[in-house]
């Protein structure tokens, strides 16, 4: 077990935080009055609420990824709002505590997140889809074609 919470590169290239190098037992919030050690909906994690979604534009589309793992389908909204903005929803509810059951450690995260994201003009809204494979949403939003202008040359006299 570390002392000292490691750091390593992201694919991105940014240093991150490498939770699993923490302490096991060490919990930054315990004194916080807005947590309880006796409640699962106060343990949610942070990761699950702000889901991360990649974006990246190919020449033909502009594609969203969504790593939303145990969620099925049902559980998951992708809608446009206000004719260009992009809405990703979702929920994972709390598992039920039973009074019997003695929990030794929760990880998994609940809660709802939702992300949105304006779309650029050249967006074609009408065709938007959606699917979701091994807890990866993809969200595909075609292009329009750029058109060229059309440059026709002068010609000059005198």
């Amino acid at each position: 077990m570390a002392m000292v919470p490691s750091f390593f590169n992201n694919r991105r290239g940014g240093i991150v935080l490498d939770p699993f190098s923490a302490f096991d037992t060490w919990n930054p919030l315990e004194d916080f009055p807005f947590t309880s050690s006796n409640s699962l909906i106060s343990r949610e994690n942070s990761a699950f609420v702000n889901t991360r979604i990649d974006w990246k534009e190919t020449p033909e589309a502009h594609v969203f990824k969504a790593d939303l793992p145990g969620l099925k389908k049902e559980e998951v909204k992708v809608e446009i709002e206000d004719g260009r903005v992009l809405q990703i929803s979702g929920e994972r509810s709390v598992e039920k505590e039973d009074k019997n059951d003695t929990w030794h450690r929760v990880e998994r995260s609940s809660g709802k997140f939702s992300r949105r994201f304006r779309l650029p003009e050249n967006a074609k809204m009408d065709q938007v889809k959606a699917s979701m494979e091994n807890g990866v949403l993809t969200v595909t939003v075609p292009k329009e074609e750029v058109k060229k202008p059309e440059v026709k040359a002068i010609e000059i006299f005198g």
